[in-house]
């Protein structure tokens, strides 16, 4: 189901989902820059914040993720507990998506998208990656092929097909 990507529910805290969008953008450059230049190996997929005062931080790493390392990355942004609860966590089977260096990597898969604005009257799309360039993503969704920038995904996970 689609509402398993991200925040249960979408939060207005102070603004709008746009706003929320771009936080997350900002926290997102903001805690990779911290935790990649102090543990050289992680890589920070993903920030999200679950409401106002929740921080989400999704970690990967060539070996896997356990609990030591992530006790390491709370540690490198202790700092951040001044204002939010933090969870840092491995990927998971619904891997979140951003980038797109992610997508590409997930060529032939099946993702659900969400937008921070409407695209061709929608915010919400499920499909099988059929490209990722440098600029955008291409997928096929319902029998239709949608290109996606990425500057207006908000969130991207897999779709665990288990």
């Amino acid at each position: 189901m689609f509402g398993e990507v991200g925040a249960r529910r979408p939060f207005f805290a102070r603004g709008t989902v746009l706003q929320v969008h771009e936080k997350e953008r900002q926290l997102h450059r903001e805690v990779a820059a911290s935790v990649e230049s102090r543990l050289p190996d992680v890589d920070v997929l993903a920030v999200e914040l679950g409401g106002p005062e929740k921080l989400t931080v999704y970690i990967d790493h060539p070996r896997g993720v356990d609990h030591a390392l992530c006790e390491r990355v709370t540690d490198v942004l202790r700092h951040y507990l001044e204002h939010y609860t933090l969870e840092v966590s491995s990927p998971g089977l619904e891997r979140p998506l951003r980038e797109a260096r992610h997508f590409a990597g997930v060529v032939g898969r099946r993702v659900a998208i969400r937008t921070a604005r409407e695209l061709g009257g929608r915010k919400r799309f499920r499909g099988e990656v059929l490209g990722a360039s440098e600029r955008e993503l291409v997928l096929a969704t319902g029998g239709e092929r949608v290109e996606i920038p990425y500057e207006a995904i908000a969130r991207g996970n897999l779709i665990d097909e288990r």
